[in-house]
């Protein structure tokens, strides 16, 4: 007993590891201590199956406690991430305003934004009659003109299609001289009958524009814009057979231009009935640029009344904003011309021309 001394400290350690294994032994295998129980020193639970359990007895296995709550927070996740469709509040908004007593933000109407830009609505009581001589219109233009233009288009070079361009564009301007200096803008009338002037001797009959090379602005102006300035400002909209979009006040435009159009001074009936079906055919190859924006619109007449309705508003107001701050920039110079979206001219109007053979 002398010779085991040095090792009784020893004893007591021996002892407590005999124990634990006779405990380990003899617990039973079936049983899987909780790890949750191992911490806190509490006995593992006795009704949780394991997997030999499950495998033998067709039981479900306890799923994973780490799998179980990582598939919670991405559900949870995913929910809040989902906001409804139609614009309902979510449980996290609805808890975040009853905790500090704010409205719910509502994303269809936020009282801190502006109001929404309302646009103009054209004025047109007569919309049943001019929707069927819109589709007349149509017609005529996809049977006969349009193709026409095509052909016209394919079949005559670039620079002579530009020649008569230049050339009916140039024997518009004694009209818009006229019809500015009635408008009040003596500026206006003084480029425009220089225009006329210098491409009709330096461009040749103006089949040449020199007077752009000048820099001589191109300004058109017609009746009906003027009484549009004198203060006929809203005027419902009409849809004239062949002519297209117009206002009742720019078909009385039509005929108070009509005396006016170098055209209707042609005598030679055949000279007068080609060129004027040559202007007709310009006119349309000009319309290409547009022609699929009017095809991929969802209602084609609405589309032309509203765009010729609102440049033509633009076209007055901007006269009128220019004389009373005698500046003649009012708006971009392509509101003033009629390239931007040309209508049919009124040297084109069947009428009997005020000749003296006649």
């Amino acid at each position: 007993m002398s010779s085991l001394a040095p090792f009784r400290f020893l004893l007591p350690l021996i002892a407590s590891a005999a124990l634990v294994a006779c405990a380990g032994n003899g617990a039973p295998r079936d049983r899987v201590p909780s790890p949750v129980a191992e911490t806190v020193g509490a006995p593992a639970p006795a009704d949780v199956p394991t997997a030999a359990d499950a495998d033998a007895a067709d039981v479900p296995a306890a799923p994973d406690t780490g799998v179980v709550i990582e598939a919670f927070d991405d559900a949870a996740r995913v929910a809040g991430d989902a906001a409804p469709a139609d614009g309902t509040p979510t449980d996290a908004e609805l808890d975040y305003a009853a905790l500090y007593g704010e409205p719910v933000y509502d994303p269809i109407y936020d009282p801190t934004l502006p109001e929404a830009a309302q646009m103009p609505r054209s004025y047109d009581p007569w919309e049943p009659l001019n929707r069927k001589v819109f589709a007349f219109n149509s017609a005529i233009d996809r049977g006969f003109a349009k193709p026409l233009a095509k052909v016209y288009a394919k079949v005559v070079p670039r620079p002579v299609r530009l020649g008569v361009t230049n050339f009916f564009s140039n024997l518009g301007q004694p009209v818009s001289a006229l019809n500015a200096l009635l408008q009040g803008r003596p500026k206006a009338a003084g480029q425009s009958l220089g225009r006329f002037l210098v491409n009709s001797t330096l461009g040749i009959g103006g089949i040449f524009d020199p007077a752009t090379d000048a820099e001589i602005p191109n300004q058109s102006a017609d009746f009906g814009q003027t009484m549009g300035v004198w203060g006929w400002r809203d005027s419902r909209y009409l849809e004239l057979p062949l002519f297209g979009p117009r206002t009742l006040r720019d078909g009385f435009g039509l005929v108070g231009d009509a005396p006016l159009s170098p055209l209707r001074q042609v005598s030679d009936d055949p000279w007068r009935y080609g060129l004027q079906g040559l202007q007709l055919v310009d006119l349309r190859t000009r319309l290409f640029a547009v022609d699929s924006m009017r095809e991929g619109a969802t209602d084609e007449y609405a589309l032309i009344r509203d765009a010729w309705m609102q440049r033509r508003a633009y076209q007055i107001e901007s006269v009128r904003r220019a004389n009373r701050d005698d500046d003649e920039a009012g708006l971009p110079d392509y509101l003033y011309d009629d390239d931007a979206m040309p209508t049919v001219p009124v040297d084109v109007m069947p009428m009997v021309p005020l000749s003296p053979s006649n």
